[in-house]
């Protein structure tokens, strides 16, 4: 039985699932490294698809002869949305999103994260060629958490009665009853 079940079995915090890994990011086991070989190549495969159908897309500009200013505004637009995109997964893998943005703003980021899907992608690639994406990030919630919880529990443990009296004279065993003063 390995750590992270055994503090689960005892009550204590459990993983945070990450998307295609589960919880097999923690011990490194149940096809972990398949699976981080999989989101790779599959991100990858999945990126080239869709360069590919814009491509297919462009053509169809040219082929409607819409002038070369609106090519060129098509490519920079996939470019920049595809950068923001980027760096926004990224940073996804590294920091939690601020709990008390806007959501508003979130809402107004999904388009552009669509549209910028080949960076999403790109990002996925990157970081799995290194770890789950986003293992690092939940590694060290997850370390906390169980630091956090252990701390509670020797704090806890032991026989209260058996515990020493506190120097002013308030403690267990110090000769005072509960609920009465002393006169």
């Amino acid at each position: 039985m390995s750590d992270a079940q055994r503090t689960a079995a005892q009550g204590g915090p459990e993983p945070e699932e990450i998307r295609f890994f589960g919880t097999t990011w923690v011990e490194h086991d149940g096809g972990y490294g398949l699976r981080r070989v999989g989101v790779a190549v599959g991100s990858l495969v999945l990126a080239a698809a869709g360069a590919a159908v814009l491509r297919f897309a462009f053509q169809g500009l040219e082929i409607a002869e819409v002038g070369s200013f609106v090519n060129v505004l098509v490519v920079a637009g996939f470019a920049v949305c595809s950068a923001l995109a980027f760096r926004r997964t990224w940073d996804g893998f590294v920091r939690r999103a601020d709990p008390s943005a806007d959501s508003g703003a979130e809402r107004s980021m999904q388009s552009l994260m669509l549209i910028g899907f080949i960076g999403t992608l790109l990002a996925y690639f990157c970081r799995s060629l290194a770890e789950a994406p986003g293992e690092k990030l939940r590694r060290a919630e997850y370390e906390a958490a169980r630091e956090r919880y252990s701390r509670r529990r020797e704090s806890r443990a032991g026989n209260p009665a058996a515990r020493k009296p506190k120097p002013n004279g308030t403690g267990a065993g110090s000769g005072t009853k509960l609920g009465k003063k002393r006169r």
